[in-house]
């Protein structure tokens, strides 16, 4: 009796123990299991917070340099004085954790450039007292005149006695600004082939440097047309190489097509051009 209850005893014993150490093994592994959570939940925090640190530096060097091509850009802009004042706030989430505190981040610059400031000048003109000519001068080479000082020059032609010249003056300076010819030259040529006074045919047909066809003078339809034509006709076929009557830019070259006939033509034409001058 006593040998089959110290048996059940020792089972008991053993049975307990067995239970014991199960339940030691159980908790050892809780416990080991808790451990490592914690553990990879840290490096999970560790590597969220350096990916947080390199997202707020990233951010602020792109800022940084976005600032610095903004002030570049600003050195480009126009004349002038530019000033230039910028304050800039940007808000930096983490993305790993979307409750998180935002981080604000103030960058604050003030850039001021001073330009000096250009004025546009008006092209040089030569003084009417400065302008010369001669029989051998390019046709093709403007006088150098302003619009207003040539106006006042033919203004004071004395032969201009029917005052065609004076009043047609900016019109005349405008073909010829057009078609590269000489102010003085142009004039001379028309007070050579029509007259001072402009001879009546020559009113009549609008046509002042005799351009001819079969049926005798080409008739243009009103002054302006007239005097453009002129300028264009000498342009294109008389003082443009190429052009099928060129034969050089003087006065001489001109007449070679102009007026073959004339032995005089150039002289003629040169003294009205000094009289515009005299």
């Amino acid at each position: 009796m006593n040998e089959q209850n110290n048996r059940k005893t020792l089972i008991s014993i053993r049975v307990s123990t067995l239970l014991l150490i199960i339940l030691t093994i159980i908790i050892l592994i809780i416990v080991g299991v808790s451990i490592a959570n914690k553990v990879k939940e840290r490096e999970v925090l560790e590597t969220q917070a350096q990916a947080t640190v390199n997202d707020i530096q990233e951010t602020t060097e792109n800022l940084e340099e976005t600032q610095e091509n903004e002030v570049a850009d600003s050195n480009d802009e126009g004349n002038g004085t530019i000033s230039v004042n910028t304050e800039r706030k940007a808000v930096i989430t983490s993305r790993s954790s979307a409750g998180r505190e935002q981080i604000p981040v103030v960058e604050e610059e003030t850039t001021e450039q001073v330009v000096e400031e250009t004025v546009p000048t008006e092209p040089a003109t030569t003084p009417i007292e400065e302008v010369t000519i001669s029989k051998d001068m390019d046709l093709t080479v403007r006088t150098g005149l302003s619009r207003d000082d040539f106006i006042l020059l033919i203004s004071g032609v004395k032969e201009d006695t029917s005052n065609f010249f004076e009043e047609n003056a900016g019109l005349i300076f405008d073909v010829c600004e057009k078609y590269q010819i000489n102010e003085i030259f142009f004039c001379g040529l028309i007070s050579a082939e029509s007259g001072w006074n402009i001879a009546q045919n020559h009113r009549n047909t609008h046509n002042y440097i005799s351009l001819m066809s079969y049926n005798g003078l080409i008739k243009y339809a009103s002054v302006e047309e007239g005097i453009e034509e002129a300028a264009k006709v000498l342009h294109n076929n008389y003082l443009t190489p190429g052009g099928k009557f060129y034969y050089g830019k003087t006065l001489s070259a001109v007449k070679t097509k102009f007026c073959p006939a004339s032995s005089t033509w150039v002289n003629l034409v040169y003294q009205r051009m000094s009289q515009i001058l005299n």
